[in-house]
């Protein structure tokens, strides 16, 4: 069974935006709901481009600083990276590893705060 499909398809129904990059900072993908947040920078465009060139210096020290971290240990896998209060949510940075292991690239992970206040079940939607 091809696995991939299953875990793109996770990816793309996810509300949060979702940046994966590349050891390198380039943007490798971006999911619907990343492209739709990012609208105003160029959304879809952005892929292929540095990670780097869409923060301020400090931001892009403190995501090497991160990056290095991961390399240290394969226990370091997530780390708390800011509080949105506007939107209600906490970001975090996410290793993503092969089977072995070894750190292959990293993504942005964003986790409202807001309670669901849709009915439940609600087939409605």
């Amino acid at each position: 069974m091809k696995l991939a499909k299953y875990f793109k398809s996770i990816i793309d129904q996810d509300i949060c935006a979702v940046v994966i990059c590349s050891l390198e900072h380039e943007i490798i993908y971006m999911n619907p709901a990343a492209i739709q947040r990012y609208a105003k920078w160029g959304g879809q465009v952005l892929v292929g481009k540095s990670l780097l060139d869409c923060h301020n210096l400090q931001s892009g020290e403190m995501i090497k600083k991160v990056l290095l971290w991961f390399t240290e240990s394969t226990e370091h896998n997530r780390i708390y990276t800011s509080y949105n209060e506007k939107e209600n949510k906490d970001v975090y940075m996410v290793a993503l590893r092969d089977d072995d292991g070894s750190l292959i690239g990293y993504y942005e992970k964003h986790e409202y705060r807001d309670k669901e206040t849709a009915e439940r079940y609600d087939f409605v939607r």
